[in-house]
């Protein structure tokens, strides 16, 4: 599950040193295949689906298997430099193509080598403690909670802060120049907007915590949102101040592993945060009643909607018991994230005609479940899929699958069923 609530390049702190001559050489071959496959014919009939989902055209809509849970798999086996920069460098090239080289599904390749300001967003004072499970590939952690009551422990979440690294950006900028640009020039990149605000909470206190704090200090929760969304608001500020925004258009990442197409944005010059996409989300809300959304977390949400020119909203909870009377009031909202835990033909009929794209994250364990696939199961379960989308603008990102078992054809088998299945079922 994807968390906006750092945004710093890559996430990842980077030692300084140089690429050696061997490491070079591979880091060129890989950025060449990538300028291949993003000069391809291919790359031009995915682009034209992208194309088609920005300008509110229901066309045939992208399908892609994710990854990110499963880089040991993909990325890591793959790995051929010897030095910890190149690695890193070479495993960004490798991510980017690894929807289109491994599973042939619509990803989009840019022309490009891609990368962000090192940027970080903290909305409260204190970092939470987690303990995280052990094992190759584990996901799983747990919160040991820094505050044990939110009444009085209000205090201690006060001090968010925000920050750019500018020259770290710039030594990165100028080695990826060096190395590859010539053959994919460095573009600089922004993600949408982050605003989570519940998950930073719940990370401090626990679930369990944060559940009965909705009942037992109900005002020291208003309290704790909107120090939270007032950090954010003066992030925004700053990266208005300090002209850090970039377009978030096109060929740019969008919070969920997507991408910003569209039409209603700005390609160029962007000096507002009004003109960017923003990502919003409340998981950790989702086993609440749709008053209790409406009381503890939308009146917060909306300050930052304020703020943002359009809106992708949702990670893995319900929200078709939040949206008649809260996120349907959103006229910014343009990309929905469906999960399988929601009623799905009921959302297919809140968005049906509509400019929001429903953008299905359907249940993973068709793919990551050992043994063979099961093509008539497959296929079932996305014809489901794809009548509950008809008539919405549609796209398909099968995430968190945890593996596939080092199986690049099962993916790609995988990704060809799916396809198969919106030909067969999905009307525009």
């Amino acid at each position: 599950m994807n968390r906006p609530v750092t945004v710093a390049g890559d996430g990842k702190e980077h030692s300084v040193e140089s690429v050696s001559s061997k490491d070079r050489e591979i880091l060129r071959r890989r950025a060449q295949l990538q300028r291949d496959y993003a000069n391809s014919r291919e790359n031009e009939l995915i682009l034209k689906k992208w194309r088609a989902q920005a300008a509110g055209r229901r066309e045939a809509p992208p399908v892609r298997l994710l990854f990110s849970n499963f880089r040991h798999e993909v990325i890591t086996p793959r790995l051929q430099c010897a030095g910890e920069t190149a690695r890193q460098i070479e495993a960004g090239l490798l991510g980017t193509l690894v929807g289109r080289e491994l599973f042939d599904d619509d990803t989009p390749i840019p022309p490009t080598c891609d990368m962000a300001w090192y940027i970080h967003i903290q909305p409260f004072g204190l970092q939470p403690a987690l303990t995280r499970a052990e094992g190759p590939n584990a996901q799983g952690f747990h919160i040991d909670p820094v505050i044990s009551d939110l009444d009085t422990e209000i205090e201690k979440l006060r001090g968010g802060t925000f920050g750019v690294d500018r020259e770290r950006t710039a030594r990165r900028r100028e080695l990826l120049e060096d190395v590859l640009g010539d053959i994919l020039p460095v573009r600089m990149v922004m993600s949408s907007l982050p605003g989570g605000l519940t998950n930073p909470l719940v990370r401090l206190m626990g679930m369990e915590a944060y559940y009965l704090a909705l009942f037992d200090c109900p005002a020291a929760v208003h309290e704790a949102m909107d120090m939270a969304t007032t950090v954010y608001e003066q992030y925004y500020d700053f990266l208005e101040k300090e002209a850090l925004l970039l377009p978030t258009n096109g060929l740019s990442p969008l919070a969920q592993e997507s991408f910003a197409f569209t039409d209603e944005l700005p390609t160029e010059a962007v000096t507002s945060t009004t003109a960017c996409w923003g990502f919003l989300e409340s998981q950790e809300t989702t086993a609440v009643s749709a008053d209790a959304f409406g009381e503890f977390v939308f009146p917060y949400q909306q300050r930052l909607v304020n703020r943002f020119g359009l809106l992708s909203y949702g990670c893995c909870e319900r929200v078709d018991a939040i949206w008649p009377d809260y996120l349907s009031t959103w006229p910014k909202l343009r990309k929905l994230s469906v999960a399988p835990f929601n009623n799905e033909p009921r959302i297919g009929e809140f968005l049906r005609g509509s400019r929001v794209v429903y953008y299905s994250k359907p249940r993973a364990e068709f793919v990551t479940c050992d043994g063979p696939l099961n093509d008539q199961a497959i296929l079932a379960y996305f014809k489901g899929v794809c009548q509950a989308a008809s008539g919405c603008l549609f796209e398909i990102a099968q995430r968190e699958a945890g593996t596939i078992f080092g199986d690049y054809d099962r993916g790609r088998r995988y990704v060809r069923l799916v396809k198969q299945a919106v030909d067969a079922y999905w009307r525009p």
